[in-house]
């Protein structure tokens, strides 16, 4: 596998040593952007003295190889790409070329709108309405997406917690409950969170509910023992 793969990088490298890297200032235009690579996660495109540069993965100069003028190798991806228009919606996409004749064309990644934001954008702004409502579209259209894992929320409302970011890790933690209503988890993470932010008397309340699900919840019992007379 390693082999044929070294074998259709290096047929790249020389079809390439024909083609300029430029692009032209209509294809800059029309394919320069942000792309929808998953339902929570970009790629950048943007070109840098007309050569073609991605954003993608903590990545942010990723530099593809020009075929043709219209189809880019990039090695990150171990993939051809090409930019096409979906006759269906009207709207720009970056397509995987597909490695075979009878392999079906897809329009993998759409280009978003100027003003469109994915959910992990509005979160990190901490515009947490519209985060929600974007987990929630998520939920509605693929309860089993990646981008909406309990545990990932769960893990990052902790980082949060641990750098004292108080209000974003109870960001995080709310959606997770919206997304979660019926997991013990998601209202201990949210009482852990009241509680090191210091309201003792939510904290209880999310370690009651926590408690209604999974009764041997050791911790949250003996926190509600411990201050839950003071209230």
């Amino acid at each position: 596998m390693k082999i044929k793969n070294t074998s259709l990088f290096f047929l790249i490298l020389v079809s390439i040593s024909c083609s300029s890297p430029l692009n032209s200032p209509e294809f800059i235009e029309s394919t320069e952007g942000r792309y929808l690579f998953n339902s929570d996660e970009l790629i950048e495109v943007y070109f840098n003295e007309s050569e073609l540069n991605l954003k993608w993965r903590g990545a942010d100069n990723i530099k593809p190889l020009k075929v043709d003028d219209a189809t880019f190798f990039v090695k990150e991806m171990n993939e051809k790409i090409q930019f096409l228009t979906n006759p269906n919606d009207k709207t720009m996409y970056m397509v995987l070329v597909p490695k075979a004749a009878k392999d079906t064309l897809h329009y993998n990644f759409r280009k978003l709108k100027a003003d469109e934001k994915i959910p992990s954008e509005y979160l990190n702004e901490q515009n947490f309405e519209k985060a929600l409502e974007g987990y929630l579209t998520i939920k509605k259209t693929d309860s089993l997406d990646p981008s909406i894992r309990e545990s990932n929320f769960n893990k990052s409302g902790y980082k949060e917690l641990r750098d004292k970011n108080f209000e974003q890790a109870l960001n995080i933690f709310k959606i997770n409950m919206e997304l979660y209503p019926y997991s013990a988890n998601v209202y201990d993470s949210y009482a852990d969170a009241l509680r090191q932010s210091g309201d003792t008397l939510q904290a209880i309340e999310h370690y009651k509910k926590s408690l209604v699900i999974d009764s041997g919840n050791k911790r949250a019992k003996k926190f509600i023992e411990k201050y839950g007379q003071k209230k």
